[in-house]
């Protein structure tokens, strides 16, 4: 608390009191009932964020009929008694709560099929369909829609109500020019292209009541070629002012935008310093937004005076109780979001297949969306657990049993814990994978689990330990092709130049076009000393095939910008003393080079794991050395074997 008083400061917004500085951003989560109706798994994902301590939780539902389950609606009186228990499970934890009233791109007018609608028939890239043009009957529709909305909201128990002008969404395209190309009362200057917006904001007022507080959403800087900047949005904010609102939320870029707004490469606080300057023109709350995942960057944002809250999304999903170990002062134990995009991944795809479900899932949190039904009972009986592998998923699953009451040991033969998490941690823009470690390693130690580094543990530490429960999570070897010339001494492991334990310079040919084999390029770009070139070779047609789509776009093109060459389509066949010999397209070339890198992933070793099977009454193999695959797969594995063991 004394480290970070700003954040746990109080602040009025309006009428309304909120406890501290910490926002749940609104996000969708696809976590609704089928009939869009507010259920059991959508409360508990929002009353674990409110008993985690966020002092202000901002929930986006749909005030039109779009044909999608992907955001709760309330265009209905039907589903006020559902919000009303969301509401009274989020003030019992003394959260305040607002409705975020959010239109896509999809709206159903009458008992018609969702259409793409917008301002002007200007392309929608990410739904990939030309927008049909709103009428000025179906604007007013909306408009009013928005108004009897809020009304249900404040009939639910909702604190507050939220305009949505962000993302590229309807509002949005609107306001910018970039997309608004009407030549009627809303479209053409500024004050055409606000008009909805602030007849939205009249609408809500009129039937919600002036007491009722209202802000807005506001894309600061579209990120979009002719779009909205942070100059124009200080004009707009003022307006805002003007008109009433009561707070601005701040957001950036379009989802079609070619800058990314959540990346491992953005740093943290990124946009703090446009923030600032709508800060700076109105009097109004303004909250920050867009990588804020660390409390000390909160508390330097609330310190300099330039923002009055901070907002957070992934930072929650990733550790609901983020602002409550903040305020006890148990920074090592928070559960960092490593900016994997995989939340977003696993949503993106809604918008090509409009009205099937997805869901978010979160890469360091097994339990997002699943609050309900996997919380950790205390264990009926004691067990004696041994955990060989220090891992991720090793230390989950040594963590979750010793939080369960076992009686947990575990081994790693190395000096320190992390496994794979210590080399993946060395590429650039991968400092939250380090972080993650310490937080793995914080938590497993509190939750009592005896750690023996250093130990290579063998049949014979298992005879003497007798466990009654022994996991293995030995994880994986690096795949080495069997081809000609592939011992050389001018040829490494990727993970053995990421330690530096072997040095390369000149031409580098990098054979594996994952992402280790990308990671790697951009570390030698960036680090590597004497490297006059890096070509990655890879058998398949698409580099880097397990990022995450909302977030490979832009690494591939960053690699590009820093002069990496891609060979799609290409198999090694030799490694010579000049480069390698290789098949593209069923062509035989020639790459020439003074190193070569392998980077071709890593494989199971049976070997390793079969000699321990029924050296325990109960024995489970998780993570890499089942099979190789990513960090979300070891720990959701350890997650479950501690869980249920």
């Amino acid at each position: 608390m004394k480290m970070f008083k700003h954040i746990f400061t109080p602040i009025k917004i309006g009428n309304m009191e909120v406890k501290n500085r910490i926002v749940l951003l609104p996000m969708t989560t696809g976590y609704p009932e089928a009939d869009e109706t507010v259920g059991y798994r959508f409360i508990n994902f929002y009353v674990e964020r409110a008993k985690g301590g966020a002092g202000f939780i901002i929930i986006p539902f749909s005030p039109v009929r779009a044909g999608s389950s992907m955001e709760p609606g309330l265009f209905d009186d039907r589903f006020i008694p559902g919000v009303r228990r969301l509401t009274e499970g989020l003030h019992g934890h003394g959260a305040k709560v607002a409705c975020q009233l959010i239109v896509s791109y999809h709206v159903i007018f009458k008992d018609g099929m969702p259409e793409v609608v917008g301002p002007s028939p200007v392309m929608n890239q990410i739904v990939h369909a030309m927008p049909r043009a709103l009428t000025v009957d179906e604007i007013h529709f909306i408009v009013e829609e928005y108004g009897r909305t809020a009304r249900r909201a404040r009939e639910g128990g909702v604190d507050a109500v939220e305009i949505l002008v962000g993302c590229g969404y309807l509002l949005n395209r609107f306001l910018s020019p970039f997309s608004n190309k009407r030549e009627d009362e809303y479209g053409g200057d500024l004050e055409n292209r606000m008009r909805m917006i602030l007849e939205c904001i009249a609408s809500v007022r009129k039937e919600a009541g002036n007491d009722f507080p209202v802000g807005v959403r506001l894309n600061i800087e579209e990120l979009m070629p002719g779009g909205h900047t942070v100059e124009d949005s200080m004009i707009v904010a003022k307006v805002l002012e003007k008109a009433g609102v009561n707070f601005i939320n701040t957001y950036f870029g379009w989802h079609e935008a070619t800058e990314p707004t959540v990346a491992p490469s953005l740093p943290a606080g990124a946009f703090v310093h446009l923030i600032e300057k709508i800060k700076g023109c109105v009097s109004i709350p303004v909250i920050a937004a867009n990588r804020i995942n660390d409390p000390f960057v909160a508390e330097k944002i609330l310190v300099d005076g330039k923002a009055d809250l901070v907002g957070m999304a992934r930072s929650l999903i990733a550790d609901p109780e983020f602002p409550n170990k903040a305020k006890e002062g148990r920074v090592e134990e928070i559960v960092p979001c490593i900016a994997c995009s995989r939340c977003l991944a696993e949503i993106f795809p809604m918008y090509k297949a409009w009205g099937k479900r997805f869901s978010v899932l979160c890469t360091v949190n097994p339990v997002a969306g699943k609050e309900g039904e996997s919380s950790l009972e205390p264990t009926a009986k004691q067990k004696k657990v041994v955990v060989i592998g220090g891992g991720p998923g090793g230390m989950e699953a040594a963590m979750t049993a010793a939080m369960r009451g076992h009686r947990v040991t575990l081994f790693e033969k190395e000096d320190e814990l992390g496994g794979c998490l210590r080399i993946g941690c060395i590429p650039p823009h991968k400092d939250e994978i380090r972080t993650l470690n310490k937080s793995l390693v914080a938590r497993t130690q509190k939750a009592g689990v005896k750690i023996k580094l250093k130990s290579k543990a063998g049949l014979k530490t298992i005879e003497k330990e007798k466990p009654d429960v022994l996991i293995l999570s030995v994880g994986a070897k690096p795949i080495v092709p069997n081809i000609p010339g592939v011992k050389g001494a001018h040829v490494a492991l990727a993970e053995d130049v990421l330690m530096g334990r072997k040095s390369v310079s000149g031409a580098v040919i990098i054979v594996g076009g994952g992402l280790v084999g990308c990671e790697t390029a951009e570390f030698l770009i960036e680090h590597g000393q004497g490297i006059t070139s890096v070509t990655i070779v890879e058998m398949l047609e698409r580099m880097a095939e397990t990022v995450p789509p909302t977030y490979r776009p832009f690494f591939l093109a960053r690699l590009k910008r820093d002069g990496v060459r891609m060979k799609m389509h290409t198999t090694v066949a030799e490694v010579t003393d000049k480069g390698v010999k290789v098949v593209q397209d069923g062509k035989p070339g020639f790459i020439e080079g003074d190193a070569v890198i392998l980077a071709l992933g890593f494989k199971a070793d049976p070997q390793r794991t079969e000699q321990f099977k029924r050296k325990a009454r109960e024995v489970y193999f998780i993570g890499d050395c089942v099979k190789a695959r990513m960090i979300k797969d070891a720990i959701e594995e350890g997650f479950e074997v501690g869980r249920k063991i």
